[in-house]
Parts: C-alpha cells; structure tokens; sequence
C-alpha cells in the first residue's frame, strides 16, 4: 500500500475519531457549561504553553529528521564517489594488485547494493561482509611495491580515497541505527494527547466551529507524527534514501 494512501488514512481517521468525541463530549454537557466561557482563559493560556512546546519539539525532531536524510543521500554518494576514485587511482598500480583492485572494488558495490540495503530497507542488521571487503581492498593497496614516484602518489592517493570510504559506511550505518528514541516517542505522544485535549475544555463556540477546530488540530498533529515516523529510518519509509549512487557505481566499474 503507498505511503501516501497510508498517511491520509492515518490522518482522516484520526480527525474523523476526535469529531465524534468532540460531539458527543459537547452533547453531553448542560448547556450552561456548553455556553459558558469561564474556563476559556485560564484553559487558552495553558493550550499556549503547551501546544508552543509541543510545536518547537516537533519542529526540532523534524528539521533534525530532514537533515539526516539529506546527509544520508550525500553520504552515500560521497561513499559511491570514494569507491570509484579508488579503482581509478588503482589503475597505475602494477598487475595483478589493479585487477585485484577493481574486482574487490565491483564486489563491494554489489554488497552494499544488493545485499546491504534491503537488510537497511527492513531494518535488519548488515553483516560484516562490507567491512572485510573493504580491508581486502586495504590490504591489497598497502601491500603493493612500487618505485616510481607517480605510482606512489597514485598508491598514496588510492589509500586516501578508501578511507574516505570507510567514513562515509560508518556515517551510514550510524544513520540506519539513529531513529527517534522511545523517550521522545512518549514525550510526542503526551504532547500530542494534551495539545488536542485541552481545546475540549472550551466554551462558548457553536458545536460545528469546535468540531473543525479540534478535526483539524488533531489532523496536523497526526501529519507531522506520521512524517516524523517515516523519516526515523532515512532509508526506509515514503523518503527513503535509495542505492542508486552504487548502482551507478556497478555501471562505471564493468
């Protein structure tokens, strides 16, 4: 089912649910209470302050959502980038170290493409595969003699390209085990149940205006929850972040 379908069914219930309660909550008071507006000070300036928190929380944990997605898309092709300027740099190197090289080169960019990312996808664990490819590689650059200067420049340069590669898995799979903690989770919730309860608690509105009110309170805050989900895993979910910087990879490696 798409994500799009998923997410306004999430939140077309949720605002359909909160206009029942709100009816029959209504429905249920004397008309003195439902007329009074009493309470409509003291329960406005308690709705500020916590509707305010619970507002710049979630503005924090989505901005901080939105950039690890951006930084996982950069990241992995930063990683894709790396790869290839390591075979390259590895083409002046003696045989058979280059064709060695280049065959740990395509073989890492399968995993990681084939193997590594839907284990990301499902939120599985990745094995250790990639890493002992990447020592391969590590092993087979260092281990090279040479004795022209421009090998060595190429050798050296072949060095620091794979180290950046190292970088940029570690920053991925850190990215892929982020998330949003449990804490944060039912501190999102509390929030979310007192910002949409308290506007219950006022009076003096005809029943069709509180209705709308509280349908469409409860209907942004379900949006901005549903978002915050589906970009805790930035490689999972409606914004996730795909292989196609290593499949391009596995295009220019043949």
């Amino acid at each position: 089912m798409s994500v799009f379908i998923v997410g306004f069914s999430c939140v077309a219930g949720a605002a359909l649910l909160m206009a029942v309660v709100t009816y029959f909550l209504r429905k249920s008071k004397s008309p003195d209470v439902v007329e009074g507006a009493e309470n409509n000070t003291v329960a406005g300036q308690i709705f500020g302050i916590v509707g305010g928190l619970h507002a710049v929380v979630l503005a924090f944990i989505l901005i901080g959502l939105l950039d690890n997605a951006g930084a996982a898309t950069g990241g992995s092709y930063r990683e894709a980038d790396g790869l290839v300027a390591v075979d390259w740099a590895a083409k002046a190197l003696p045989a058979p170290a280059n064709g060695r090289i280049h065959e740990l080169a395509h073989s890492y960019a399968v995993t990681v493409s084939q193997k590594e990312w839907p284990r990301m996808a499902d939120g599985g664990k990745v094995d250790n595969l990639g890493w002992t490819q990447l020592e391969q590689l590590s092993t087979t650059i260092t281990s090279v003699n040479v004795s022209e200067d421009w090998q060595k420049s190429r050798q050296q340069e072949a060095t620091d390209k794979l180290w950046s590669v190292y970088e940029a898995r570690q920053e991925r799979l850190n990215a892929m085990n982020g998330g949003v903690s449990p804490v944060i989770w039912f501190a999102l919730a509390v929030g979310t149940l007192l910002t949409v309860g308290l506007p219950l608690l006022f009076g003096g509105t005809k029943l069709r205006t509180h209705i709308i009110v509280i349908s469409t309170l409860t209907a942004t805050l379900t949006l901005l929850l549903f978002a915050v989900y589906q970009l805790q895993n930035p490689f999972t979910g409606g914004a996730a972040v795909g292989p196609d910087a290593f499949q391009s990879v596995l295009e220019r490696l043949k």
